[in-house]
């Protein structure tokens, strides 16, 4: 059975008072009865002490003591003590008795417990009936050379020293009362302060669970609390941000893989039917071929961003020359760059800069970047290609004077599937991924990427590979 906390702090207040008190009225009760009569027995022992020394010793009995006068000094001693004093003769005759109510002067002890002056300490005994109730008893002999002359018994009724350590008890209870009372307000104060913001988050993560990410999360005062809080709101936002890039993420690929489907299924079916004549079936087996191919770059290029995600793209770093390898990148947009009248600027501080980098994944971010200035660059135009050294770092930096981007889109570049209106338009080929793999693969190096861009001037990426006399450890 599962409780809740509010049941686990009721129960356990309840464990606690209850346990406490059968603890005090039971052992509570035992330890300090044993403390009283332990005590008791001392007094009474330096109580016969007292009066062996000072009231039955020869010099004192000599100087003209009587039994009476002691019998009345004795019983004035009990009743300040609440001590009975008994002296009897070795015979175990009892000569004075303190008690005036139970008085059993004349008695011989012997007659009710022929072993009892032969102990010193003697616990619950009433003497077999002698004694009105049950005591603890000392005996104290009174000698002088080498013989008894008399034995002093100094006995006290235990139901007393009971009634004592009960109320004692009983003190204790009345405090530990209090303290439960205060303990109440306490562990209320703790649950109003834990299990409230508890149950307060709880329900949240349930609203934020089924998809309700606009719940608000109730201010929560405390430190700790309120930092978890915090961080469940924070899981809730980037959860929401999560689940609105899944929807844009599915209509973007649907959009995406639609277009060549329907362009392929139609031009195929056409095909099959004999809709397209002869003489134009090379023209449109060429588009499907196209298209194909555009559905195998996207499927490539979805597959290696989940790579990046999931940790499993290896790194095979080695040490090369980046100014070789954007020459033999720049090479191939040879064609392009011809067709739009765009030239490449390549400019190098260093006739070669080397770092220490995966080359072929280095390889597909110049080649984007390209890609990229090359897509939105201007007719006439020049697109310029920059590499530098800045202590441990190489920079690289590929500029365009195209179309650039605005300012309200600029950090949406690495979105997966972004494109511009105007790239939409103007070039369809693109899948939308070339610069959030670009991003993935710098960042998986340790190092960064940053766009600079102004509307209608243009746009520059520059990132940083380690140098090649600098360690990495990936």
């Amino acid at each position: 059975m599962k409780f809740s906390l509010r049941t686990k702090f009721l129960l356990s207040y309840a464990f606690i008072i209850i346990s406490s008190l059968v603890i005090l009225n039971t052992y509570g009760v035992s330890l300090v009865y044993e403390k009283i009569l332990t005590k008791a027995k001392t007094s009474l022992y330096n109580e016969a002490s007292m009066i062996a020394t000072d009231y039955l010793s020869a010099p004192y009995l000599t100087a003209g003591s009587t039994f009476i006068a002691l019998r009345h000094y004795f019983s004035s001693m009990q009743q300040i003590t609440d001590s009975r004093i008994i002296v009897t003769k070795p015979d175990s005759m009892v000569v004075i008795d303190s008690d005036k109510l139970y008085n059993c002067e004349g008695e011989f002890i012997n007659n009710y417990d022929k072993h009892f002056l032969s102990g010193q300490t003697i616990h619950e005994t009433d003497i077999n009936g002698l004694l009105p109730g049950k005591c603890t008893a000392v005996i104290y002999p009174v000698t002088e050379s080498m013989e008894t002359l008399y034995y002093i018994i100094i006995t006290k009724e235990l139901k007393p020293l009971h009634s004592q350590a009960v109320q004692y008890t009983d003190a204790v209870v009345l405090c530990f009362i209090i303290f439960v009372t205060i303990l109440m307000f306490i562990m209320f104060y703790l649950y109003i302060q834990t299990a409230m913001p508890v149950k307060i988050m709880t329900k949240a993560a349930r609203k934020y669970a089924i998809g309700q990410f606009d719940y608000p999360m109730a201010r929560i005062p405390d430190n700790e609390h309120a930092e978890l809080a915090g961080a469940i709101r924070y899981m809730a936002d980037k959860m929401s941000d999560m689940d609105n890039y899944q929807r844009k993420f599915i209509a973007n690929v649907s959009h995406d893989f639609r277009s060549p489907l329907t362009s392929v299924k139609g031009y195929t079916q056409a095909l099959l039917d004999g809709t397209i004549p002869q003489e134009l079936q090379n023209k449109y087996l060429d588009i499907i071929l196209f298209e194909t191919e555009r559905l195998a770059k996207l499927t490539s290029s979805l597959l290696t961003l989940g790579q990046f995600e999931n940790g499993g793209v290896p790194m095979d770093i080695s040490t090369f020359d980046i100014n070789y390898e954007i020459k033999r990148c720049s090479a191939a947009f040879e064609q392009r760059c011809t067709e739009k009248q765009v030239s490449l600027e390549l400019t190098f501080d260093a006739k070669s800069l080397m770092v220490k980098a995966d080359i072929s994944k280095i390889e597909q971010v110049i080649q984007n970047l390209l890609d990229n200035a090359v897509k939105f660059s201007h007719n006439n135009s020049v697109i310029e290609i920059h590499t530098a050294k800045r202590n441990t770092k190489a920079f690289v930096s590929v500029k365009d004077h195209g179309i650039g981007i605005p300012k309200d889109n600029i950090n949406k570049v690495w979105d997966r599937f972004y494109k511009t209106d105007l790239s939409r338009g103007k070039d369809k080929k693109g899948t939308g991924l070339g610069l959030s793999i670009t991003k993935e693969i710098i960042e998986a190096h340790g190092e960064n990427i940053n766009v600079i861009s102004t509307e209608g001037v243009g746009t520059e990426f520059i990132f940083s590979l380690p140098a090649a006399d600098q360690a990495l450890h990936l």
